[in-house]
């Protein structure tokens, strides 16, 4: 049968982890018994000396190897018969100079030579080693007998039985072996237990699957059209994808570091922080309107998502200046026909001469009205916009009047920005107010912006809360969301390098201002244009 390698991450992580477990015990264990054995057999080699000291050490000992003959009821053999009974050694030998046997456990042996050389002993040196003799392997020790004058008369031979130093090893193994299953037991549980979470936090994938999720991930991130940004719980950037640097304006150095540092101040950074609480939460970064979700992540981070809905405001927008123009011709049409109405019953009753004085006076009003705009905005963009606006005032029944201190030269460098700054102040003025008043002055290249209302005004601590994204008291259209228009009006100004305020009104209301900086090319730039 063929062994297969596992595809799941945590079995390959259990298999290693077990086998490593394994392997380290098996080697602390054989590391601990090498130096065990080695320390057994230097105590026998100890114990052998201290014996062999001691029973050179015994008075008379000395003096009886050289007044006796060797014999198996000698004083020599009895003595040395004692204490190797007393001590459970293998052998003691006390040997002459000659190297013949005066002791030994076997009787027989008791006049032979000894069969290992005692040299050593015999020149003065205590000897320490395993060695196998006649009785078999042990561990022995050898050291000089002398007599009263300190001459060396011979040697004492001590062994001890190196079965039982083998013996005491073997006990010991068993002790280790179960502190060595021990040990592996908590390392198999340890290893499952990291598996086990392993596997949880894999959802049990194979490696190559992971590898897989990761390509499928990186090429989803950069190829959608969504902006993502990826935080963790400290609240750093650890992921963000092309689309989000765009609409947030971020480098590819972002990864990595707080969203407050890499982020200005403002709706956009607290919707992505969590700050604002929400779903489709609609913020404005860098003059592009964007739609923020925000899902937090088990691991206490949170991943958000940015959809850039730039050009569907701006087709509400679009939507909303239609509808405004449908409202302005429902009203002059309504005008229209009631003049009308008028006219034919004056030419009913047959007073010619007073129809033809009223639509003289009406065509004079109407003229009157639009040259008194056009002569104070020369720009045909935002006079026909203030057209159009007074068409609605009149309609909804207010009125909208451009101050006589208006004066806006043809000039302006890019229209359209003055139209949506000026479009969305009067809309909301519109919205609360009987009386609306327009101011628009040139003061050098920069354009100041002033409308002004008999509304229920902004209170104070509301004045600054009034230019942010999503802010608003009114009910949001079905196509597009509120708050919005004050907060594209300032972050237009701001990229002028202008501002947007609001301030009261003398008498009650509210005072709209703008100012755009170079938003008015000079006279002499003009002039050149002119010329050419």
């Amino acid at each position: 049968m063929r062994i297969r390698w596992p595809r799941r991450v945590f079995a390959q992580v259990l298999l290693v982890q077990l086998a490593t477990t394994t392997g380290v015990i098996m080697l602390a264990t054989g590391l601990f018994l090498a130096p065990l054995s080695a320390q057994l057999d230097d105590q026998a080699m100890r114990r052998a000396l201290a014996i062999a000291e001691t029973t050179a050490a015994e008075p008379g000992l000395a003096r009886e190897l050289t007044t006796t003959k060797p014999s198996a009821d000698g004083p020599v053999q009895a003595e040395a018969e004692r204490i190797r009974l007393a001590t459970h050694a293998l052998y003691i030998v006390v040997l002459n100079t000659h190297h013949v046997r005066w002791s030994h456990p076997t009787v027989s042996e008791i006049g032979r030579t000894v069969s290992t050389d005692p040299s050593a002993a015999l020149s003065g040196q205590e000897v320490m080693d395993i060695d196998r003799g006649t009785l078999g392997p042990s561990a022995r020790a050898k050291v000089p007998l002398r007599d009263d004058t300190g001459k060396i008369v011979g040697a004492v031979s001590v062994g001890i039985a190196y079965d039982s130093v083998r013996a005491q090893l073997l006990r010991t193994v068993p002790s280790l072996l179960l502190y060595a299953g021990a040990a592996l037991a908590v390392g198999v549980l340890a290893a499952f237990g990291v598996s086990r979470r392993l596997q949880r936090r894999t959802h049990g994938l194979a490696f190559a699957d992971i590898s897989s999720l990761l390509d499928e991930r990186e090429a989803m991130l950069h190829g959608i059209r969504e902006g993502v940004v990826a935080l963790d719980a400290r609240g750093r950037i650890r992921l963000v994808n092309d689309e989000a640097q765009r609409l947030l304006g971020l480098g590819p150095d972002a990864d990595g570091r707080d969203l407050d540092e890499v982020l200005p101040p403002g709706r956009t950074t607290d919707v992505l922080a969590g700050r604002v609480d929400g779903a489709d939460l609609l913020t404005v970064s860098g003059g592009r309107v964007l739609v923020a979700n925000r899902m937090p992540t088990a691991d206490g981070g949170a991943v958000a998502t940015l959809r850039d809905r730039t050009e569907l405001e701006l087709l509400g927008r679009e939507l909303d200046s239609t509808h405004g123009l449908l409202d302005a011709l429902r009203a002059q049409d309504h005008e229209h026909a009631n003049r009308l109405h008028t006219l034919l019953g004056l030419l009913e009753l047959g007073l010619h001469d007073e129809a033809v004085e009223f639509v003289a006076e009406v065509a004079d009003g109407h003229r009157a009205s639009a040259e008194q705009i056009a002569e104070r905005v020369h720009d045909p963009l935002l006079s026909a916009l203030l057209v159009g606006k007074s068409a609605i005032a009149a309609e909804r029944g207010a009125s909208l009047r451009i101050s006589p201190d208006t004066l806006l030269p043809d000039q302006v460098v890019d229209p359209r920005d003055l139209v949506t700054v000026l479009g969305n102040l009067i809309d909301n003025a519109l919205d609360v107010a009987t009386f609306v008043e327009v101011e628009l002055l040139a003061e050098g290249t920069t354009a100041v912006l002033r409308v002004s209302d008999n509304g229920p005004g902004v209170p104070p601590g509301m004045r600054e809360l009034v230019f942010t994204e999503g802010w608003s008291t009114k009910a949001p259209p079905a196509h597009r969301g509120r708050g919005l228009g004050l907060a594209l009006v300032r972050r237009l100004a701001e990229r002028y390098g202008g501002m947007a305020r609001v301030t009261a009104r003398a008498g009650g209301g509210a005072v709209f201002t703008v100012v755009l900086p170079e938003a008015l090319t000079s006279r002499e730039l003009t002039a050149m244009g002119e010329s050419r």
